[in-house]
């Protein structure tokens, strides 16, 4: 490992977030105001991933008041304190930019469903054994 590498390797957070791509997260940013510091929470899309070590970002996308606003955050940054997995979405891309072109539900990601046990496989029907009855027929 070269110098480079050591100096940025020191600049990443011990606890990253985890999320993928197609996840709605929550973003708590800290934002400073004059002299007052605040939390302001982004919640949207995760469209992108980009960089190595300190150097990456993440763009978040949601619609506000039926206009798109995508915002990139650092993910090693010091102003975002908190990220938040709100759903896990299925996606099939590295990068969901195409969003930026649909409106209302074709907008939307689908949920990811979790499998609970091996054995259980989804659009597979299980075979449920019924209880013999003994049938009586009546005496004539």
């Amino acid at each position: 490992m070269n110098r480079l590498e050591r100096i940025q390797q020191s600049f990443v957070k011990p606890s990253a977030p985890s999320f993928e791509i197609g996840d709605t997260v929550r973003v708590h940013v800290k934002v400073v105001e004059g002299e007052k510091e605040r939390i302001q929470v982004f919640e949207g899309a995760v469209i992108a991933r980009k960089g190595l070590l300190n150097t990456e970002t993440f763009t978040v996308r949601k619609v506000s008041y039926g206009v798109g606003v995508e915002r990139i955050f650092p993910i090693h940054s010091p102003i975002v304190t908190r990220v938040e997995v709100m759903r896990q979405g299925k996606v099939r891309r590295a990068k969901l930019y195409y969003l930026r072109g649909k409106k209302g539900k074709f907008a939307k990601v689908e949920d990811r469903e979790f499998v609970a046990s091996a054995k259980a496989k989804p659009g597979v029907a299980r075979k449920t054994e019924e209880p013999a009855t003994a049938a009586v027929a009546p005496k004539a």
